[in-house]
């Protein structure tokens, strides 16, 4: 299963798409940075999701290689919201691929709802 995020500090809007269904889902939450907002995207992704195999799409470096144990994490915040993500890909295969931004179907999406 393939699934798109994203995420905007500065609206506080991140999303995820899934490719096989269409399947879209919007959230906002206030105050947060643009790595926090990918960070949630994945995290609603894997808790609305339960699908045991799935590929997500990131156009974010930063959080696929933070999550594919590539690059530390020095943030505690940041921190946190990866151990979260890494609890609910237990017992799941679960693929954190990174993608150029003009490929990211949920980021086009994520900029329509921003206007």
């Amino acid at each position: 299963m393939k699934i798109y995020t994203d995420g905007s500090g500065k609206t506080g809007k991140y999303c995820f798409f899934v490719d096989q269904t269409h399947e879209l889902r919007l959230f906002q939450k206030d105050g947060i940075t643009n790595n926090e907002s990918e960070y949630l995207a994945i995290i609603q992704t894997l808790k609305i999701i339960d699908n045991k195999n799935i590929s997500i799409y990131s156009d974010s470096q930063l959080i696929v290689n933070q999550l594919n144990k590539k690059w530390k994490i020095k943030e505690k915040r940041l921190k946190i919201l990866a151990e979260q993500v890494w609890s609910l890909s237990r017992d799941r295969n679960i693929n954190f691929v990174w993608i150029p931004r003009e490929q990211n179907i949920a980021g086009k999406i994520l900029e329509r709802y921003s206007k």
